[in-house]
């Protein structure tokens, strides 16, 4: 019997294979023997060969084919989020983690999410027979990289190919996509700018690094993965394509951060508010298309991309922006306003002396900005949502809350310190309306606005009664 080898075969059976034997749990090999030895019982191979046929031709999207390489480093905890954001926007994902990355993650979880086998061994006798690398090059229309390592930006650089990761991105035509994340001194390393160079050069294309807190503790700068709706949209661009814009036309007002109350030019009264929250929902209403205002109190964030920002520092000053910045189809009150302020701030730091009593400041109330807002019979937003930030009662208060500030929603997430919500970017949210309480599932901030920019999209296209 003349020799026959899968890879003498044309390329059009060799996809059929590929896509039975993925169905099946098999090998492409293991598939072959299975086939033949049906044929040899008389099995009906040409439904069998239309059924494939009709597989290969795949879903809508098999156009537009994402390879995902997930670098070595804590930030490939995000890449889980991001397979599941690019599955969201019609994209197939295919994952490959190199060796570090799989100290960090598991290859399990990454291909239970993105629905097939994640790859991380340049020698799999299961798939190199076929050359599965060139095959993984050669089947992608993009490549991410995500996390991309100082050491894997380095080994791109430099055409180095000694894992499935790098030789698949030597041998691959496709674009390529870097998300890069390391420590800052990394970061700014003279090597680390010259391979970044070098990869810009050569046609890469770079979303991020953000700046912002590291891993370590007390370490922040520039350096931190761009978050995986901010990867997800950059994707979709190297495609020509846009992520669904069910906000487009829409003009959305946000607040966000802390505000400073002076006691004098020196100190202050405010509270641990960071923003984060804030910006999220900035950054996913942009992406959803909307005209976005940001009124935004002090916080170390940077500006997002695609949107109004405007700085202010107390809440008086936040006030003024918001009723500026008015009409609106949505205001979200994300801000941490102060309660209240010093009523007469000295002019000069107040200097404390030996003997002298202890100054006494007497406080006044800071204008309710969400219950303005809310009562204002001319140019009130079609939805005013407003936070309330509990450390006891969550429900209770927040209910009291939605009735007492006169808003259609209210997001109440509970910050005792033991949560780490406040300043951290994880949050629980519990959403209050008239009709009820919906806690939502425990998850990050940029998860909680991506789930609060859905539901304001499906609540200004649903009939008014």
């Amino acid at each position: 019997m003349a020799s026959l080898t899968v890879r003498q075969l044309d390329d059009a059976l060799k996809q059929q294979l590929r896509l039975r034997a993925a169905r099946n749990g098999r090998s492409v090999e293991d598939e072959v023997r299975t086939i033949l030895r049906d044929a040899a019982g008389d099995i009906d191979m040409a439904a069998e060969a239309a059924a494939v046929t009709a597989e290969a031709k795949g879903p809508a999207t098999d156009g537009r084919r994402v390879l995902l390489i997930i670098g070595g480093g804590i930030a490939a905890y995000k890449s889980l989020d991001l397979i599941r954001r690019l599955k969201e926007r019609g994209l197939s994902v295919r994952c490959i983690l190199t060796k570090a990355a799989c100290e960090f993650i598991t290859p399990l979880a990454a291909g239970a999410i993105a629905g097939e086998k994640a790859f991380t061994d340049l020698f799999d006798p299961q798939h190199e027979f076929d050359v599965g690398h060139i095959r993984l090059a050669r089947e992608a229309d993009l490549i991410v990289v995500a996390p991309a390592t100082a050491d894997l930006m380095a080994k791109m650089a430099n055409g180095l190919a000694n894992d499935l990761a790098t030789a698949v991105l030597l041998a691959t035509t496709a674009k390529i996509l870097l998300a890069p994340a390391m420590n800052p001194r990394m970061w700014s390393n003279k090597a680390t700018q010259r391979n970044l160079a070098t990869l810009l050069a050569d046609g890469v294309t770079l979303v991020g690094p953000n700046a912002g807190e590291m891993a370590e503790s007390s370490e922040r700068g520039l350096g931190r993965m761009a978050e995986p709706l901010e990867i997800a949209a950059a994707a979709l661009n190297q495609f020509g394509a846009k992520a669904a814009q069910p906000l487009l036309g829409t003009k959305l007002l946000i607040t966000a951060g802390p505000t400073h109350e002076p006691i004098d030019p020196v100190r202050y009264i405010a509270n641990r508010s960071s923003g984060k929250q804030g910006y999220a929902i900035a950054i996913a209403a942009a992406a959803a298309g909307a005209d976005v205002t940001l009124i935004s109190g002090p916080v170390n964030l940077p500006k997002p991309a695609g949107i109004n920002l405007v700085t202010v520092e107390t809440a008086r000053d936040m006030l003024k922006a918001v009723e500026a910045a008015l009409p609106a189809d949505v205001a979200i009150f994300a801000a941490a306003v102060a309660d209240w302020r010093v009523a007469n701030a000295g002019e000069q730091k107040i200097k404390k002396k030996a003997g002298q009593a202890t100054p006494k400041l007497a406080l006044t109330e800071n204008p309710d900005i969400l219950a303005t807002v809310a009562h204002r019979t001319t140019l009130r937003p079609k939805l005013v949502i407003g936070f309330a930030a509990e450390t006891e009662d969550l429900s209770a208060n927040a209910q009291a809350k939605l009735a007492r500030k006169g808003c259609d929603w209210i997001l109440a997430n509970d910050v005792s310190p033991s949560t780490g919500i406040m300043g951290g970017d994880n949050n629980t949210i519990q959403l209050v309306t008239p009709g009820g309480i919906e806690p939502w599932p425990p998850q990050s901030k940029d998860g909680v606005a991506a789930m609060l920019i859905a539901r304001i999209a499906t609540a200004l296209t649903e009939p008014t009664s």
